[in-house]
This record gives C-alpha cells, sequence and structure tokens, in this order.
C-alpha cells in the first residue's frame, strides 16, 4: 500500500470517444440464444443482475489504437495543440491491438507523433496507473506535456456460443463490457506549490493490490501460458469470488489517502469510481462510505468500459455542470489482479 502527495502536474484537456454503433441487453440475449442451440439466456437475467441497458461496439475495422487515437485527436484539438507539442504518450488500457509492438506505437503513428511511447497496463486500474506514471515523470522533470490514452476493445473477446450454464456464468463479464477510448493531457503545473491552495493539479494518489487473487478473473489468450489455445480468447471470471477479493482488499488505501490530504468524501464535488454493475456500484459506496449522491452513473448507459469508465464519467460529470474548475474530484480505480487506486485531483 502505498500514498503519495503530488501537485506537480495538471488534467489540462480530457475526452471520451465512444462507437456509433449501440448493444442493447436484449439483443445481447438474442445473439446469445442464435449462437448457441442447446443453451438459452433466462429473458432479462442480465439486466436484472447488472443493472446495463446498453453499451457501445467497435467496428470490425477498428482496433483498440483507433478508439484511443479518436479520443487523443479530440484533446489535441480542444487544447489547440499540434503532433510536436506533445512530450510523450502513454497506453494505458486492458486492451491492445498485438502483443507486440507497444499499442502507444500504434497510436502515436495515427497522431501523427514523434514522441517516445510507452505501454502500461493494469486490467482495469490502467488509465489510473497511466496518469501515476505520467504525473510522476513530470515531477521529475523528463517531460512537460504527457499525452495518456486508452482504448479498450473487450467486445473482441465475448464468448456468444454458450453450451450450458457454468460457461455462461464464467463468461458473463463479457456481456457486460463496452468500448471505447478515452484521452487526457496533463501538463506541468503552473505553480506546484500552491496546488493545496486551490490550484489546479492532481493533489496525491494512492495504490495498492492483493495480487494472490489473479486467478480469480482472466482473459489469458496471447501470452507465453497460452500463447495459441482459441478458448483462452474469452472472459473467465468468477463473480463471487472477485466481489470477496476486493473485500479482502479494503478500502484502507483510500481512508490513507483521504487522511494524508485531511479530506473526507463530502470535499469532493463528484466520486468517479470504475463500475463493472449497478449493483457492485452501490457495494463499493456502502464499503468505503461514499455518499450516493455524489457518484456518476455511468455503467446502465454505457455498460462496462474497463479503464475508460472513470475517464467517461469525469467527462459526464464536467459536462453536466457538476464539477468544474477548482472543484476537488475523486477518482476510484478497481482492476482485476487485484488492485485498489485512488487519484484526488482539483480541476
Amino acid at each position: 500500500m502505498q500514498t503519495a502527495l503530488s501537485g506537480r502536474s495538471r488534467i489540462s484537456g480530457l475526452e471520451v470517444y465512444l462507437p456509433p454503433t449501440r448493444l442493447d441487453t436484449a439483443a445481447v440475449e438474442r445473439r446469445i440464444a442464435e449462437s448457441s442451440p442447446g443453451f438459452r439466456v433466462p429473458t432479462g437475467l442480465i439486466g436484472r443482475i447488472t443493472g446495463i441497458r446498453s453499451r457501445s461496439v467497435m467496428s470490425p475495422t477498428e482496433q483498440a489504437s483507433d478508439l484511443a487515437a479518436n479520443a487523443a485527436a479530440k484533446v489535441l484539438a480542444e487544447c489547440g495543440l499540434q503532433a510536436p507539442d506533445v512530450d510523450l504518450l502513454v497506453f494505458s488500457s486492458a486492451s491492445q491491438d498485438m502483443v507486440e509492438p507497444a499499442t502507444g506505437h500504434m497510436v502515436a503513428a495515427k497522431l501523427g507523433l514523434s514522441c517516445p511511447v510507452m505501454d502500461v497496463k493494469n486490467a482495469c486500474n490502467s488509465f489510473l496507473n497511466g496518469m501515476e506514471v505520467a504525473d510522476a515523470l513530470i515531477a521529475g522533470g523528463r517531460y512537460g506535456r504527457v499525452l495518456v490514452v486508452t482504448g479498450e476493445s473487450p467486445s473482441r473477446a465475448v464468448r456468444w456460443s454458450v453450451p450450458d450454464f457454468p460457461t455462461f456464468a464464467s463468461s458473463f463479464p463479457g456481456y457486460t463490457m463496452s468500448d471505447g477510448g478515452a484521452a487526457v493531457l496533463l501538463e506541468a503545473a503552473v505553480d506546484p506549490a500552491a496546488a493545496a491552495d486551490g490550484a489546479a493539479g492532481i493533489l496525491a494518489m494512492g495504490f495498492t493490490a492483493r495480487s494472490s487473487h489473479w486467478s480469480v478473473g482472466t482473459l489469458a489468450a496471447g501470452g507465453s501460458a497460452f500463447p495459441r489455445d482459441p478458448e483462452a480468447s474469452y472472459f473467465n471470471m468468477d463473480g463471487e469470488k472477485l466481489k470477496d477479493a476486493f473485500l479482502d482488499l479494503g478500502s484502507d488505501i483510500l481512508d490513507a489517502t483521504l487522511a494524508e490530504m485531511h479530506l473526507a468524501w463530502t470535499d469532493f464535488a463528484v466520486v468517479c469510481v470504475h463500475q463493472v454493475s449497478a449493483p457492485y456500484r452501490q457495494i463499493f459506496a456502502e464499503g468505503a462510505g461514499v455518499p450516493a449522491e455524489l457518484l456518476v452513473h455511468s455503467v446502465e448507459d454505457f455498460g462496462n468500459l474497463a479503464s475508460v469508465s472513470i475517464p467517461l464519467q469525469l467527462k459526464l460529470a464536467v459536462d453536466s455542470g457538476r464539477a468544474g474548475p477548482g472543484d476537488l474530484v475523486a477518482l476510484v480505480g478497481l482492476g482485476g489482479g487485484v488492485s485498489l487506486g485512488m487519484a484526488v485531483v482539483r480541476l
């Protein structure tokens, strides 16, 4: 468990890209039925369990890098920047175009960038960890302007042909997932010392992990363990064991980060937390003591967007007027493995 004061960088741009094709939960159930002659999902089951009504699906010609590049192009346009203005690109996603090379290269090529790139991967916590890396590099004086991007393409790993209920249950995460991209531009804070007094900046970050639970949820294909096994190319997860893993992890890192900053949840305009389902969002809020009115509901209409979930919620909060310049926001990430992290940000 580690917490650290920051305040060396600020968010100067934020954008999200969602593919225009939408797939509602009823259509998901129909597709499973059409692809599984011997199995039928009880009508409405997925919606009742998750609260998800719809999700975005990328086109067959799109890749994870396209989703990230689309969001990043919007950020650069919003900030009035050109390719030479970016010092570093960090691709931070659970998804990737391929094992080699780093997907950051594909994103950079599509944006016309010539800066260094790197990939940061930590399941659904990837984007928050990418921000952590960028913030530290800016604090160390290595780079002044870093583009942190993600492109999530989980629709490519959904099992549609289901022989029985146990297979359906282990493949269930795939039916909640959604495709999308997001990007933030981090720049050196104008006056890092003034961040605590109201200037914009990333004020603190805290992260922890309980890696003994790594096997609870996997997408195993493509690595050295399962390089060519088609069965390993689908999501495989035990939902109850995953919930128990996060309960085992606890919320100490969140409490410690707040205590270090002398903050309470009520000091924030919004709390953006990774959302796998509507019920689990409520479980998290009750367990961590977050007032329900501070949460940004996203999973119902957008599905589980993996690492895009947090920047999407922040974008929704800003666009709706729930958060704006000078406000404190909390970004809380939960990821398979399992890990938990938090960033305290003043907009």
